[in-house]
């Protein structure tokens, strides 16, 4: 059976409704409000934060660019550092400066806080910084005299973009064994992958020509 009310009927049904309801509904639009005000005032609070990091990091880029720091110049970049992935640890520019410490670090001589600076950069969830940091880990072992390690961590997935650049650290791992015919192979990759993606990689043809120098005075 279908149920017909009169108009007063319906409007006492909605007064009834609305003492019912209405606190609940007014309640639930507030939130809603305020919901969209605390959404954007944290977007806003994100992209700033971005925009300091970005800021620090640069100044971080302008510190150390050029020539060679010296022990004072290198503690101030590394203090920097600090502050900036403190501050700003889950951003790029964090995750950035952490490879950049890694090579402030070298220049100290101190391989041990460059090896924990990038194994700290390779828990970042991007690829391509991942890549990186597992690079140059790979050539802190090698410069540790651990060329097996380095190995290991050529095998983790490296991004495609750094092949040749894979190839080559791979390469001085090989030739650091003593295997000079697996070194010779890997820097032929090594400069063919870079000569096929218009990647320009410095210093292999030279170590290539050592060995032909090599071969010939044996």
């Amino acid at each position: 059976m279908v149920e017909l009310r009169s108009e007063e009927e319906q409007l006492d049904a909605v007064k009834r409704w609305w003492k019912e309801n209405g606190m609940s509904l007014i309640a639930g639009a507030v939130l809603a409000a305020a919901g969209v005000f605390g959404w954007n005032a944290w977007q806003n609070y994100q992209q700033g934060q971005a925009e300091a990091a970005s800021m620090r990091y640069q100044q971080l880029v302008n510190m150390t660019a050029g020539n060679e720091l010296n022990e004072e110049q290198l503690a101030s970049a590394r203090e920097m550092v600090s502050e900036l992935t403190n501050e700003h640890g889950d951003t790029l520019y964090a995750e950035l400066a952490l490879l950049l410490d890694a090579r402030l670090a070298v220049q100290q001589g101190d391989l041990e806080a460059a090896r924990t600076a990038l194994e700290s950069a390779a828990d970042s969830s991007r690829r391509y910084v991942q890549s990186l940091a597992w690079l140059r880990l790979a050539r802190i072992e090698l410069a540790d005299g651990n060329p097996k390690q380095a190995h290991a961590l050529l095998d983790e997935p490296i991004s495609d973009a750094l092949a040749a650049q894979r190839a080559n650290v791979r390469g001085d791992a090989f030739a650091a064994q003593g295997d000079t015919e697996a070194a010779r192979d890997a820097w032929e990759t090594a400069l063919e992958v870079s000569q096929t993606k218009d990647q320009p990689l410095y210093g292999v043809q030279f170590k290539l020509d050592d060995l032909g120098a090599e071969e010939a005075t044996q």
